[in-house]
């Protein structure tokens, strides 16, 4: 039986912009491997962001690998626990934590502190940990402005309504509060609790010594998607006994990973962004298709640099992820019987610098795939395919020849 493989551009497709001539950043760079695909195989649509769910890339990733975030999506923040080995209690509630950058004024800048170096970030958790951890919080480290907040105690709710924080940039924070959900009095208490710190950890920021003269500083945290310990059905028994790996820099990809009982491959220099290890990846995505049936491959920079708003940088990341992860993974596999997938896990327009839940576009070719004539892997020609529109496990079972 073939094996598979699903390389994920994380935020990749677009809408047409002028300044490109009406093309997307994936229709204006020359994306020769990817191309490969489309050409040698079929082609069509997924819906990776069902509706009423967060737009978010946690329910994405989790639609493109078959789990049904409709019925299992347990919130970002427990996911990335996981993923850092963070054990949670039944009274825990884990919160995403970003460090963000706000204006005097009070406009959100920056959902990133100007994509805050990892050391950084790390002795500023640390301090936070120190001055305003206790019985009831904790605050942990994750990668860059990636950070997580774990509340205790049976006083605490996770029915509280949130905003993204890299879908609220411009807006001012009176426009961007928690809200408790349906009146819910522990999650009126866990709003007031987090509002409160929230304003003590902002005061604490400003005279923080790693802030001083920054264009884009840690100025406060983002507490955001909280939820309880999770639990997906193992990767192995939702696909008839069959192995899966995972190799990404991001902590949510990791966290769904092992929620799954996939093997996690950790890259040295992964970073999550334009500077990361691509022939590290590379090669640990060779190195597990050894020993898996199914190896994911997500690479998170594009989509970074969406949120960022910046064109140019976008379409280094689209042309990066090309040619020195989908090329030289199919160049090495070229004599072996694998299937080969590629699609991002959502749309991030640039204009808009914010998730959009229009379908992507998939590609598939490899052994049993008939092609359909389909030349290019693009926004516009891939609804041409014979896939079709696909949802649920559609692609998972067929990149698995599970169909």
């Amino acid at each position: 039986m073939p094996k598979g493989i699903i390389f994920l551009a994380d935020g990749m497709a677009d809408l047409p912009l002028d300044e490109l001539g009406g093309r997307t950043p994936l229709e204006a760079v020359e994306t020769p491997a990817m191309d490969a695909i489309a050409a040698s195989g079929a082609s069509g649509t997924f819906l990776t962001l069902p509706e009423g769910l967060p737009t978010s890339s946690d329910v994405a990733n989790m639609s493109v690998l078959g789990f049904y975030p409709e019925q299992n999506y347990p919130g970002r923040g427990p996911i990335e626990a996981v993923s850092q080995g963070i054990e949670l209690g039944p009274d825990d509630i884990a919160w995403r934590c970003n460090l963000v950058t706000v204006s005097p004024d009070g406009i959100l800048l920056d959902y990133s502190a100007g994509h805050i170096d990892n050391a950084v970030s790390a002795r500023i958790m640390a301090d936070l940990q120190h001055e305003f951890g206790s019985g009831k919080v904790t605050f942990y480290p994750g990668v860059s402005y990636r950070n997580l907040l774990v509340l205790h105690g049976s006083e605490f709710s996770d029915k509280v309504d949130y905003f993204k924080p890299d879908s609220s940039q411009g807006m001012h924070l009176d426009e961007l509060r928690l809200a408790p959900l349906a009146g819910d009095a522990k999650a009126v208490h866990t709003v007031k609790f987090l509002e409160d710190l929230s304003a003590r950890t902002a005061r604490f920021l400003a005279l923080h010594p790693l802030n001083q003269g920054k264009d884009a500083p840690a100025s406060h945290i983002w507490p955001w998607s909280p939820g309880r310990k999770p639990s997906l059905m193992p990767f192995a028994e939702r696909y008839s006994g069959r192995t899966g790996a995972v190799i990404s820099a991001v902590d949510v990809i990791k966290g769904l990973a092992k929620c799954a009982c996939m093997d996690v491959i950790d890259v040295p220099g992964a970073t999550g962004f334009i500077d990361t290890n691509y022939a590290g990846k590379v090669e640990a995505a060779l190195e597990a298709l050894k020993t898996h049936d199914f190896v994911y491959l997500h690479v998170e920079a594009i989509d970074e640099c969406s949120h960022m708003g910046d064109l140019a940088l976008k379409m280094q990341a689209i042309a990066d992820f090309d040619a020195k992860i989908v090329a030289p993974v199919m160049k090495a596999l070229a004599n072996e019987p694998v299937i080969f997938a590629v699609l991002p896990d959502h749309p991030v327009p640039i204009k808009l610098r914010q998730h959009t839940t229009t379908p992507v576009p998939v590609a598939v070719c490899g052994p049993g795939i008939t092609p359909d004539g389909i030349c290019r892997f693009t926004e516009n020609e891939a609804p041409k395919g014979r896939l079709g529109l696909m949802k649920g496990d559609q692609l998972m079972r067929m990149v698995m020849s599970l169909n």
